[in-house]
């Protein structure tokens, strides 16, 4: 039977399907070149040495002393970060959508602002500013700069994908939560925001992966102890096994990050199957509870 080409894509002809094989060859050639040029390389400067990597695996004092703790840093601060900026951000989401101007146009400023700044800078910014002005202890305070200017940089971010999320939705959707008399709040608390969800679930996660992989800023510039930083001691009390250490810190990255994007597609899959497995959204019962005051939903005593 022949393939019938879609408007977007021709189905390549026999010429192109071996041109395509051609290619592919030659990349994977390629890259196989690269790595045994990299593992060559490696192997010269003794860093595949089976002493390199045998710490990880038979000294638990590597990861008491240093990853465990890493971690634990690493974690605390991505899960504040996404607890305080997800709220945030769909707040700011939410006003940049309001009827009034002046809620629009300071959301709208607030979150260009702090969108168009490096969070790197916000981390610096507020470390100084909590050595100015608080007495946070120096222990503390890599950790509360690395909270704030994540938060700051990210609620911006949700903000706008909060946003795309509802103004995704149909406008029929807000036609009929105003036809039985809901208010604004109401249409977008019980309507747009429970709809919406889905939509901005998997740009959600990207961003909540963003807040992971940028705690190793805070290691970098301000000291805080998290994983990303660990490699460094590691490697002064390990022989220099400098390699093995990144490759451990970043296998423990993935590990982190995957984990976060599978419980969000488990998720994600959750609300598609609630969504298709019941058609009533609010109740009888309910939206004669959300009607404004004075106004009847449904038969009258004369109609029925």
């Amino acid at each position: 039977m022949k393939e019938r080409p879609t408007v977007l894509y021709d189905v390549p002809g026999p010429r192109a399907k071996r041109r395509n094989v051609l290619y592919t060859l030659l990349f994977l050639i390629a890259l196989a070149a690269v790595i045994w040029w990299v593992l060559i390389s490696l192997a010269d400067k003794n860093q595949l040495a089976a002493d390199k990597w045998d710490p990880f695996f038979t000294d638990s004092r590597v990861w008491t002393t240093f990853l465990l703790p890493a971690l634990k840093n690493t974690v605390i601060a991505a899960a504040l970060s996404m607890i305080i900026a997800l709220p945030l951000g769909a707040l700011f989401g939410i006003a940049r959508l309001s009827d009034h101007r002046w809620v629009r146009g300071a959301a709208g400023t607030v979150v260009e602002f702090f969108r168009a700044i490096p969070v790197l800078i916000l981390m610096l910014f507020a470390n100084a500013a909590y050595s100015e002005f608080t007495d946070i202890s120096p222990e503390s305070r890599p950790l509360y700069a690395v909270v704030t200017g994540l938060v700051l940089y990210n609620a911006s971010v949700l903000a706008e994908v909060v946003r795309a999320g509802i103004l995704s939705l149909p406008g029929g959707q807000t036609d009929a939560a105003k036809a039985i008399g809901m208010r604004k709040g109401q249409t977008m608390a019980y309507v747009l925001l429970p709809q919406s969800v889905t939509a901005m679930l998997p740009a959600l996660v990207s961003q909540l992966v963003v807040i992971v992989k940028d705690t190793a800023l805070g290691g970098a510039m301000l000291g805080f102890s998290e994983l990303l930083a660990s490699v460094r001691p590691m490697s002064a009390n390990y022989g220099a096994n400098t390699i093995a250490s990144f490759t451990v810190v970043a296998v423990i990255f993935v590990i982190l990050n995957f984990a976060l994007t599978t419980f969000a597609g488990w998720l994600e899959r959750r609300l598609r199957r609630a969504k298709k497995s019941t058609g009533a959204v609010v109740g009888a019962g309910a939206v004669e509870e959300l009607a404004t005051p004075g106004e009847h939903v449904g038969p009258t005593d004369e109609t029925r």
